[in-house]
């Protein structure tokens, strides 16, 4: 298994923005076979941080899904989100690999 961690720095001003990207990431991230553990949200006092953790069965499940990035009708619509609202400033993924207990 391998997990994608996302943080983003956000638009404090467009949240409602960004759980609309977040809603559509999570829907598709399910339906090409992936496992989305949540988009964790500022809580509590000024912050522009928000994190996403989703999981493929591998590195190769991963390559595929990123396959549909610019050419999926869906991919394109829910990027459009984040594109037109100006929700997400910048971001940076990085891929972990879960040690989870018995």
């Amino acid at each position: 298994m391998i997990t994608c961690v996302v943080d983003y720095v956000i638009d404090p001003e467009k949240i409602a923005d960004f759980e609309r990207f977040a809603a559509e990431w999570m829907r598709l991230v399910r339906r090409e076979g992936g496992v989305h553990h949540g988009y964790f949200l500022p809580a509590e006092g000024a912050s522009d941080e928000a994190r996403a953790l989703f999981s493929f069965e591998s590195l190769a499940a991963y390559e595929q899904y990123r396959t549909l990035f610019g050419v999926d009708p869906e991919f394109v619509a829910a990027d459009r989100i984040r594109d037109e609202s100006g929700c997400v400033i910048r971001y940076r993924r990085t891929f972990m690999r879960p040690l989870l207990p018995e």
